[in-house]
């Protein structure tokens, strides 16, 4: 066996984190079916792409979502198997997918469906380096139908939602319900697939990475879904309220590396999904690729109990342009978060994270508003402003 450990990755001093991605690949929004069909243009190396050269099987197993034409398929970008859909999403049952380039009719719940193909993948490769990207459909809309054993377990729960005049109660507790019974089928797979790796005795040297690409509000803030939330309220689903609160952009990481990780142990550290590249290739000791100009920081040290460099500050992007029209830009550090909307007016947010955490209270409105206040937003508002000018933000060309 060899001694190199596996990655089973993903079903992600002071630091200031300086780039944007969305303005590098240019997708400021979710990609749309026609831009599906243009591609992304996706050319630099993807690390998957970096360990197959490194000797390793790898694998995609569930969504790309990253452009459907043959030259953006994902065994021309660094994977020897895939089998999922090419698209944004898909149907939790009785999906038609592509399985080793065949459209292929499966029954049963998706993310089965999946994970059967993640579990042939490892047991195939066993005895020699493998990488395997497993991306769920879940807990995307539809919520269900889920496999029974999933949705009984809420039959007869009553969830608490936030306390929202106005808020269609027995609406949230519906969708909530239905949420976590596709939550619970993401669970119950990600069990199999580690019971299947442990009976394969590939537990100790395999390294598991679970993370996600964003939050769900599910009635928080008066919303249902992420960043391009629609309103519910009222009994009303409203138009789509584009956002940056952390129910949409705070993600789940987990670590399970046997040897390297304590079990239980926690990390207070500010890290972001586009640091997976160089995480994930140091971490295995592969190195990066000649002329290589990732993004983002390797927090691999963290792992194994050392130190990194503190992020400052975090920036975020996003220009809403399918189903509404947005261009916001955000700037978040320990303590506050402050969100500007270009091209808008009396729609800024800031938020003191330390002593609300549910970003409830903004502080840019009415009597929230101090000299106090303003002041901590001009500070952030000039961080955000040297941020913009580093990456040629066209939106600083902006009237407003």
């Amino acid at each position: 066996m060899p001694s190199r450990p596996r990655p089973f990755v993903r079903p992600a001093g002071r630091r200031t984190s300086r780039d944007s991605i969305p303005r590098r690949v240019g997708i400021t929004d979710y990609l749309s079916p026609a831009e599906e069909r243009e591609g992304i243009g996706l050319a630099a190396t993807t690390w998957p792409e970096a360990l197959r050269k490194n000797g390793y099987r790898t694998a995609l197993f569930g969504k790309w979502h990253l452009g459907s034409q043959p030259q953006f398929h994902p065994t021309r970008l660094g994977f020897h198997r895939f089998a999922g859909f090419l698209g944004g999403g898909t149907t939790p049952m009785n999906a038609l997918l592509e399985i080793d380039g065949k459209p292929t009719q499966t029954e049963g719940p998706v993310a089965d469906v999946l994970v059967d193909q993640a579990i042939a993948f490892v047991k195939e490769n066993r005895e020699r380096p493998f990488a395997v990207c497993l991306h769920f459909r879940e807990p995307h809309l539809p919520y269900t139908p889920v496999a029974d054993q999933d949705a009984k377990l809420y039959a007869d729960l009553v969830p608490e939602v936030p306390k929202l005049r106005g808020l269609d109660v027995a609406a949230v507790q519906r969708s909530t319900r239905d949420y976590y019974a596709s939550i619970s089928s993401v669970d119950r797979n990600l069990g199999r697939l580690l019971g299947a790796l442990d009976e394969l005795k590939l537990f100790e040297n395999t390294l598991v990475v679970f993370t996600s690409d964003h939050g769900y509000n599910e009635g928080r803030h008066y919303l249902q879904t992420k960043g391009n939330s629609r309103w519910i309220a009222g009994g009303v689903t409203g138009p789509t309220r584009p956002n940056m609160f952390d129910t949409s952009i705070r993600v789940p990481l987990l670590v399970r590396w046997p040897g390297v990780v304590k079990p239980g142990s926690q990390i207070d550290a500010t890290v972001v999904n586009v640091d997976m590249f160089r995480t994930v290739l140091s971490a295995l000791k592969a190195p990066l690729p000649e002329n290589c100009a990732a993004h983002g920081v390797d927090w691999s040290p963290l792992l194994r109990g050392e130190s990194i460099e503190r992020r400052e500050a975090i920036f975020g992007q996003y220009d809403l342009h399918n189903g509404g029209l947005a261009y916001m830009r955000m700037v978040r550090t320990e303590r506050y978060k402050y969100v500007r909307f270009f091209k808008a007016r009396m729609m800024d947010e800031l938020y003191d994270l330390k002593n609300d955490s549910g970003e409830e209270r903004n502080l840019l409105t009415g009597r929230n508003q101090t000299p106090e206040t303003a002041a901590i937003a001009d500070d952030l508002q000039a961080k955000m402003k040297a941020w913009q000018e580093s990456i040629d933000d066209p939106v600083l060309k902006s009237t407003y």
